[in-house]
């Protein structure tokens, strides 16, 4: 892999208000992954594979303007492909203006919007990452899960050269360093991480390509036809690692437990029922039941 330290370019990201770095820093500071991703409180930087090419990003918001700096080192010819990731994984192109009048009316979400307009949904920079993270996070929590997520970027992932302040210094681990690691003690089930290492061999062969061309039904599809992989995983990873905006992962603890729905919750099969009306939002829906969890001192989404 080159691992060249190409000299620094910032560009500004203009966005449509409201855009809170809040609700960012918030997600990141509950998933970061040391070595990986560097969070402070009003900057967020991570390390980025681009084909044969390795470097970094970092992203903060402008206090005078509706933008963010994005600090590029990266070499030239990534920076367009870079900058279209960025605005994507920040969420920076959807109008706030045009959900809200979709679900604004609801009466259950109606109040969230009102409490915190122009929620964002955070996408992941690397769909393959996200989708280990999904795997590993099945039924274990946000913390749990980022801990074994840890040990593997500390096992597998390689190292990232440079010596600037708050930089990463490690890369995501490959899918095919994941698929023929010998993952013992990592902290997970044997079925899991049969199931893990299963969708990396997957991905590195190419016999599961990850992408949304066909629609994020159809990945949904193609990611429950791999043994391990059930609804909740395929849609999370379709929300997180795609950004779609009507994926909704209907049987998540965060969405049921949410305090919206009183005490007792509500079932995934009524959930599913009622998010038919907010489609073609539901994500948008996700974070606003997701935000309301966490409000309510839990962790979710």
């Amino acid at each position: 892999m080159k691992s060249t330290a190409p000299a620094p370019r910032i560009i500004r990201l203009p966005y449509h208000a409201p855009w809170d770095w809040q609700q960012f820093h918030d997600h990141f500071a509950l998933r970061s992954l040391s070595g990986v991703e560097c969070l402070s409180p009003r900057r967020y930087a991570r390390s980025v594979r681009l084909g044969a090419d390795s470097g970094w990003f970092s992203v903060a918001p402008l206090e005078d303007s509706a933008e963010l700096a994005l600090e590029l080192h990266v070499p030239s010819r990534h920076s367009d492909t870079l900058t279209t990731q960025v605005r994507k994984m920040f969420d920076l192109d959807s109008n706030p203006t045009h959900i809200a009048a979709h679900l604004g009316g609801d009466a259950v979400l109606g109040p969230l919007l009102l409490q915190a307009p122009g929620l964002r949904l955070p996408t992941a920079f690397d769909p393959f990452e996200q989708a280990v993270r999904a795997i590993v996070g099945q039924q274990v929590t946000v913390k749990a899960a980022v801990t074994i997520v840890g040990r593997l970027v500390q096992r597998l992932g390689e190292a990232l050269p440079g010596d600037i302040a708050g930089q990463p210094t490690r890369l995501f681990p490959t899918p095919e360093a994941l698929a023929e690691a010998d993952l013992a003690g990592i902290g997970m089930p044997g079925k899991r991480v049969e199931t893990l290492q299963r969708f990396s061999a997957a991905c590195a062969s190419g016999a599961l390509e990850l992408h949304v061309d066909d629609g994020a039904e159809d990945l949904v599809k193609r990611l429950c036809a791999l043994p391990g992989i059930g609804p909740w995983t395929a849609e999370y990873i379709a929300l997180r690692a795609f950004g779609d905006p009507d994926a909704f992962p209907a049987a998540d603890l965060g969405l049921l437990k949410s305090p919206v729905w009183g005490a007792e919750g509500i079932t995934a099969r009524e959930l599913q029922r009622r998010a038919e009306a907010w489609r073609p939002w539901r994500a948008y829906a996700a974070v606003y039941l997701w935000h309301a969890y966490s409000q309510a001192g839990r962790t979710g989404g």
